[in-house]
């Protein structure tokens, strides 16, 4: 199989010939620029600059050398942009490392803090000094609530949040102009070319997240409770925008990748953030709208939901609003036993990541224990068919180079077919 073939096996509960891999896919499954610095010297590879396509998470694209020397499958659609040099432009990452950072990505140094800048000029996010990521600053409609809301603005006021201010390859697109739809179209095309991983699009989608964003959490949260009604309207009047992005997204790309990238946090390491009955009043009839029109418009697409923490108790409900598989399967989170969900989803669900954890292995323990640790969750997810092989979420600054490749080297070494 070539990798394509693996990760499609795998999605389709079909027997793939060896775990299919996934190593920044999507913004998920990527590596702090830090740490990729140091990975790609421990690896030998001296060409190339550090790329930082993920500039919240400072997150580094991951050259075709690397993939190739880990065994990647996957390959996210951002890295069909941004291709000549002068699309990116000089920065340094907390640590000294100089690195290289999207042109549109407007930011200033203010004492030993950066400040992100949205397209209006607010401060949108700050990286303070000694953290490894930036963090939001301005919430759009803080100030404003939405008790008497009527949402006419809304669209033009959701690039006013720190994702918009810095958006990944690909999302800095304006797919409503028509020389912009031509240029996402025709990289979409020359990746699908070039080669034969499967290749995830980003679209996004986000309707419990995005009013956090734009409202803070405290205040949404207490929204859902205070004033449900307009809860509703807005995630109605979210998803109104997003079908129109969505169609020009899959009139754009849709026929060049493999998968669509969906983002909703829903739970925590405790388990669900909300009530799965608000979930179903909320926010599942709009998901199922959406990956409805995913499956009219294009039915070769698999869709794929990004959710971190505990969130087994809205699988059954995800699956019938059409999801196909989420990432990145938080194991060590309540309700995420990796032996429990396989067994009850089996055939149903494909569980994309789960295969080390991250913030209690990866990061601490030697590499023999990582060894140990990846073996048992291969030993669960085996024989692969409805699984792809992720860490749990991006590997942060923290973790020690010989456990990133002791990781891979496992997975490699001794479950070449799951048998």
């Amino acid at each position: 199989m070539n990798s394509r073939e693996r990760v499609l096996s795998a999605i389709n509960y079909q027997k793939p010939d060896r775990v299919p891999i996934d190593f920044g896919g999507h913004r998920s499954s990527g590596i702090s620029a830090i740490t990729y610095a140091k990975l790609k010297k421990a690896l030998g590879i001296d060409t190339g600059d550090i790329y930082v396509y993920d500039f919240i998470q400072q997150l580094a694209i991951i050259e075709p050398s690397v993939l190739d020397a880990l065994g990647s499958d996957v390959i996210e659609l951002g890295r069909a942009y941004l291709l000549e040099p002068d699309d990116w432009k000089v920065w340094e990452l907390p640590d000294g490392t100089p690195c290289k950072i999207p042109w549109y990505v407007e930011t200033f140094k203010e004492g030993d803090d950066w400040f992100l800048l949205d397209r209006e000029g607010n401060r949108s996010a700050v990286q303070k000094k000694g953290c490894l990521y930036f963090e939001q600053l301005y919430y759009p409609l803080s100030e404003r609530g939405i008790e008497n809301d009527d949402f006419s603005d809304l669209e033009q006021i959701l690039p006013l949040n720190m994702w918009s201010a810095a958006p990944s390859p690909g999302a800095h697109f304006d797919l409503a102009n028509e020389k912009e739809f031509k240029l996402c179209e025709d990289g979409a095309k020359a990746l699908r070319a070039s080669t034969d991983r499967a290749i995830i699009g980003l679209f996004g989608g986000n309707l419990f997240e995005t009013p956090q964003f734009l409202y803070s959490a405290e205040n949404y949260l207490f929204y859902l409770a205070a004033f449900p009604e307009k809860v509703m309207e807005l995630s109605q009047k979210l998803t109104e925008i997003y079908l129109s992005n969505l169609e020009r997204f899959l009139a754009a790309v849709g026929d060049h990748i493999d998968i669509i990238l969906f983002g909703d946090d829903l739970g925590t390491n405790q388990g669900p953030m909300i009530d799965p009955e608000m979930y179903r009043t909320f926010y599942k009839p709009f998901h199922k709208i959406m990956w409805t029109r995913v499956k009219e418009l294009a039915p070769h697409l698999k869709i794929q939901l990004h959710s971190c923490g505990g969130i087994e108790p809205f699988m059954e409900d995800l699956i019938d609003a059409g999801l196909d598989m989420v990432n990145p399967v938080q194991i060590n989170a309540h309700t995420m036993d990796p032996a429990s969900i396989k067994g009850k989803y089996r055939g149903r669900f494909c569980f994309w990541g789960g295969g080390c954890n991250t913030q209690e292995v990866l990061n601490r323990k030697s590499p023999d224990e990582v060894e140990a640790h990846v073996k048992s969750q291969l030993d669960i997810w085996k024989p692969y068919e409805g699984f792809v092989f992720q860490q749990v979420h991006n590997i942060l600054g923290d973790v020690p180079v010989e456990n990133i490749i002791r990781m891979f080297e496992t997975v490699h070494k001794d479950y070449k077919t799951g048998e």
